[in-house]
């Protein structure tokens, strides 16, 4: 039995980047978290400890820090197309790239001129938005090319109405009451596939984004499976740049509270938010013409 090395990637992971600019006393904030991973020829320092062909983590770190000062930070996209490219353009052992970035997001902090100190053109003071996580993965390979995955996490919603679930299987451990009038609620994780690495990134996150929500609300939900395949279907038709979505949505249950001890009626009104166990509904929506994922979703 002969025992050989497999696929194998180091990085640095979770290297946190603030980027402020400053225009006067007016201040833009940008707030990511980067994680870079290599590989390409690494056997001898699996199999010898020889470390020839290794680029430090530390390296990586100081990388996105000396990216961040040098080219700014724009679209979360395009900064890890940068550095993935630098990676392997640069590194005759590194042959591919994944570079993986979280964007959180802050609003301003509106100030009135107080009446010793002018804040009006002061715009330097921020809290931390409530929004959800932007996301992005960028795969660049030395003889593939680039890929990139658009994304969010943690975007939450709910619907108080305009959900059913009914007409599913039964047998003799379901206790499960169909409804014709429920709450549907859902923590959001999304990922969308670009055809290419040219896209107008800002436009593309902030139009699908809206997508999503648009058809949550406007979808009469008959399960939430119905409800994912609207909302990555609504983002392809609104998105043509955009052939893959992929997305996991628990189903934050709410169960109507008995209130008859009590001597009350409860008519959809009282509820209580489970916390977990939950019903976690996973799946892809593309088109028929996709190209093929590569390596864009590893």
């Amino acid at each position: 039995m002969a025992i050989v090395l497999g696929p194998n990637r180091y990085g640095k992971a979770e290297t946190r980047v603030v980027r402020v600019v400053r225009d006067g006393g007016t201040h833009h904030l940008k707030d990511i978290n980067v994680s870079s991973a290599l590989s390409g020829d690494m056997e001898a320092v699996h199999l010898t400890g020889d470390n020839g062909n290794v680029l430090p983590t530390d390296t990586q770190k100081n990388t996105a820090y000396a990216f961040a000062k040098k080219y700014g930070v724009d679209q979360i996209e395009d900064f890890a197309l940068l550095l993935a490219r630098h990676y392997v353009d640069s590194q005759p052992a590194i042959h591919h790239a994944r570079v993986e970035i979280e964007e959180y997001f802050w609003d301003r902090i509106p100030v009135e001129e107080g009446p010793h100190l002018g804040l009006r053109d002061k715009q330097y003071s921020f809290v931390r938005s409530g929004r959800e996580v932007r996301t992005c993965v960028v795969h660049y390979d030395q003889d593939a090319g680039a890929t990139v995955v658009s994304g969010l996490k943690d975007l939450v919603v709910l619907n108080s109405t305009a959900s059913e679930f009914h007409g599913y299987v039964k047998d003799e451990y379901t206790t499960l009451k169909p409804t014709n009038d429920r709450i549907l609620a859902t923590e959001v994780t999304a990922q969308w596939r670009h055809r290419g690495a040219d896209s107008s990134f800002g436009r593309s996150y902030t139009e699908s984004r809206q997508a999503l929500l648009d058809a949550f609300a406007e979808t009469h939900s008959l399960s939430l499976q119905q409800t994912l395949y609207q909302m990555g279907r609504r983002v392809l038709n609104t998105r043509k740049e955009v052939c893959e979505v992929r997305m996991a949505m628990p189903n934050k249950h709410h169960f109507l509270v008995d209130l008859e001890p009590f001597g009350m009626d409860n008519d959809n009104e009282v509820f209580f938010a489970a916390d977990r166990p939950y019903g976690l509904i996973e799946g892809s929506v593309l088109t028929d013409d996709a190209p093929d994922a590569g390596f864009a979703w590893n």
